[in-house]
This record gives structure tokens, C-alpha cells and sequence, in this order.
């Protein structure tokens, strides 16, 4: 008995001595909406089909990189938004690169007779959010 707990207390040393309890390595970051400069979507959507839609963003800074996108639904209304991980550095750059990104999300149509789009670019002066506004007709398969 007096073996084991030697040996217990030996593996619990070992182990809190091995533990790396410093978490300055840690990289700091946040979230951020991007502004959605351009969407492709097609004319009309026909029921039961999914589609890709893709859209386009400018990069603010070598800090940014997309993550995924925000996506909210209400009845026929669907409300997108673009989010980047920002890195917390000192060394960001500003992009001046007049290259538009892409990101593309798969969208199901389901039995609405149209779907409305609000995707996010911004705020106003005023701090209101700012959407680019797209209806899509859904027409039936043929």
C-alpha cells in the first residue's frame, strides 16, 4: 500500500510538472462582418433544387480571413452576412488590392413562393445596418 501511494505521488508530480500553465502563446482574435460587395443569383429558383450562391467581399487586412457566414431566416426572408476571423497583431497591413474575394454558401429551395435576401454591407451614418436587397421568384419544376 505504501508502494502505491509512493508511486501515485511520483505519476501527480510528473504530470503537474509537465503542465504548461503559460498561455502568453495564445493568439487573441475576434469576429467581424465583412462588408458583401456583389452576389450571383440566378433570375428565379425552382422548387426542390439547391443552388450555390456565391458572393464577393474585399479583405480590409492580411489579419482577416473568412470564416463562414451569419445566417438568419425568418418566413421567405433570409439575412447573410460574411464573417472574418481578425487576428489581434500589431503587424496587420492594410490590403490595397482591388481584388474581390469569394465565399459560396448551398441554398435549398423549399415551398415559398419567393425568397427575399438581405445581405449585409455595412452601417450608416447613423449606426442602421445596410443590406443589399435581392428577391428571388421560385418557380415549379417542369
Amino acid at each position: 500500500m505504501k508502494r502505491l501511494k509512493i508511486v501515485l505521488f511520483f505519476v501527480i508530480v510528473t504530470i503537474c510538472i509537465g503542465c504548461d500553465l503559460n498561455d502568453d502563446d495564445n493568439t487573441n482574435f475576434s469576429y467581424q462582418l465583412v462588408k458583401i460587395e456583389e452576389v450571383d443569383l440566378p433570375e428565379e429558383f425552382i422548387r426542390g433544387k439547391t443552388y450555390d450562391i456565391e458572393v464577393s467581399y474585399f479583405r480590409p487586412t492580411n489579419c482577416h480571413s473568412f470564416e463562414g457566414f451569419d445566417f438568419t431566416r425568418s418566413e421567405n426572408i433570409r439575412t447573410i452576412g460574411a464573417i472574418h476571423i481578425v487576428l489581434d497583431r500589431e503587424d496587420c497591413e492594410n490590403l490595397q488590392d482591388e481584388t474581390l474575394s469569394q465565399a459560396s454558401f448551398r441554398f435549398f429551395v423549399g415551398e415559398e413562393e419567393s425568397y427575399v435576401f438581405r445581405f449585409w454591407q455595412g452601417r450608416n451614418e447613423e449606426g442602421e445596418n445596410q443590406f443589399l436587397i435581392i428577391e428571388i421568384p421560385v418557380v415549379a419544376q417542369s
